[in-house]
């Protein structure tokens, strides 16, 4: 009976927090921010084995947009015309060796509609990130470059959609 007293005010927290919590609009990221397409099939031009590809696959099949293997059956034609990563020196230290880096994740893209007709110019996003060098934590900071690349990965897809989402297809007459 005891235990039961101590873990009903918990319950009640619990409860009282999660109420708060979705009364004022919080959502976690990437869930429930669906976005609306002015088309409901869509051809990918990226390679099969395209990281950027798949997650931008994966992020449109969360909606109602169907992506096709075929561009005949698709509304929309999403055509890469460029995809590079880079990375530069950005500042070298007293002895003259890096101190760091600037990563770089470019895409150039357009969309257009089944009759070739383009729905969307074509667009480049130029993303970057700085990263410290230490000469003596070579591995890490080798994990800590892949994962700001896939950093920029998504935040590349989520500004594709956002772009994708924006599109007001020509009115026909």
């Amino acid at each position: 009976m005891k235990a039961l007293r101590q873990a009903l005010p918990r319950a009640a927290a619990l409860i009282v927090l999660a109420a708060a919590l979705t009364a004022c609009g919080f959502q976690l990221r990437g869930t429930g921010g669906q976005f609306n397409m002015p088309f409901q099939s869509i051809y990918l031009a990226f390679p099969e084995t395209s990281p950027l590809g798949t997650e931008l696959k994966r992020n449109l099949r969360g909606g109602d947009t169907e992506v096709v293997a075929q561009p005949e059956k698709a509304q929309a034609r999403f055509d890469v015309l460029s995809e590079s990563r880079g990375k530069s020196i950005l500042s070298l230290n007293s002895q003259g060796r890096v101190r760091e880096y600037l990563l770089t994740y470019t895409l150039v893209f357009r969309v257009r509609d089944a009759s070739g007709a383009e729905l969307l110019g074509p667009t480049e996003i130029n993303l970057k990130r700085p990263i410290t060098f230490n000469e003596t934590q070579v591995l890490a900071k080798e994990s800590e470059e892949a994962l700001l690349y896939r950093d920029m990965q998504t935040d590349l897809v989520q500004q594709i959609l956002r772009r994708l989402a924006a599109i007001k297809p020509a009115k026909t007459a």
